[in-house]
């Protein structure tokens, strides 16, 4: 079994945008990752404007105003906020 050894420029986020329901992010590579907002009550919770101050840094992203971090690594293994629920559920 061999690792796959990725050149973190090809996995820096450029660019981050949040909508209504998704967190959409440009990887160095092109590619771009989405995740359901829901995975992220803090930035649910958040107006569109906060939301959407993004600082991005090599590995990750930073909402200053809500003081969240997110990792690209945690984003590409799935892993969502510990409160994280999803809306079927939240709906009940």
């Amino acid at each position: 079994m061999s690792i796959l050894e990725i050149d973190d420029a090809l996995v820096e986020p450029v660019a981050a945008e949040c909508n209504e329901i998704e967190l959409i992010v440009t990887l160095g590579n092109g590619a771009r990752l989405t995740t359901p907002l829901w995975w992220y009550p803090t930035l649910l919770a958040a107006s569109p404007h906060q939301r959407n101050r993004i600082e991005l840094s090599p590995f990750g992203l930073h909402w200053p105003t809500l003081d969240e971090d997110l990792s690209i690594e945690g984003m590409l293994n799935g892993r969502r906020a510990k409160n994280a629920v999803p809306p079927a559920e939240a709906a009940e």
